[in-house]
């Protein structure tokens, strides 16, 4: 009987199966790392909003605690936007004519809510809560970057609300402590060389691992 294929043929074919299986692999290591680019974390990519809002302005350059607007942030799993009353504290003795704030004085004078554009999503199955990582001391930056230098807000860096990411603050949380004084009006977090704090936290954080934390 005829052999229809030369020998040559069966090494053609485990060829062809491992061409196959590094293409594979080859386009799946490519996708993780085009997913993991700016183009879909949008990180560093300045979010347009109906009024120019400038944390470095508010925070760097006056002072104020991120909890003054946030108010929800240290007893709720949500941070919260501030209501236009909030603006207006001080908008209505300064810069009371600005055309940049003209969607604030609508707001204030109609009572319809300012519409901003969300920065920080999660997606809706994973569970966060702010409360309790606030009050354990972990600074605002660790997730958001650097907000208070930020002219206008945009999803910081090195955290684009990974799960690794998640994971490895997790695992290793007396990495994350506050560094710096600059950082004192964002958060509580762990001031100046107090690293001992963080480190006896870790045991604890490095239980919270498991699927059913953050996925509930």
């Amino acid at each position: 009987m005829a052999q229809l294929f030369p020998p040559s043929s069966n090494s053609i074919v485990k060829a062809a199966f491992a061409a196959g299986a590094l293409v594979l692999c080859l386009a799946v290591w490519v996708a993780y790392r085009v997913e993991r680019t700016t183009y879909f974390t949008k990180a560093g990519v300045a979010c347009e909003q109906p009024v120019p809002f400038s944390h470095k302005h508010h925070v760097s350059g006056l002072g104020i605690d991120c909890r003054y607007c946030h108010v929800s942030a240290e007893d709720s799993s949500f941070a919260g936007l501030p209501p236009t009353r909030t603006c207006m504290t001080c908008h209505s003795q300064v810069w009371t004519q600005a055309q940049m704030l003209a969607a604030v004085r609508r707001s204030a004078e109609t009572g319809q809510a300012i519409a901003w554009t969300r920065v920080d999503r999660l997606p809706d199955y994973v569970y966060f809560d702010h409360s309790i990582h606030v009050r354990k001391g972990v600074a605002c930056q660790t997730c958001h970057g650097r907000v208070q230098r930020m002219p206008l807000t945009w999803r910081g860096y090195p955290f684009p609300f990974h799960m690794k990411d998640c994971l490895a603050c997790h695992r290793h949380p007396e990495r994350f402590p506050r560094e710096d004084a600059e950082l004192a009006r964002l958060s509580r977090g762990f001031p100046p060389g107090e690293r001992g704090h963080a480190a006896a936290l870790a045991e604890h954080v490095r239980l919270l691992t498991d699927c059913y934390t953050c996925h509930r």
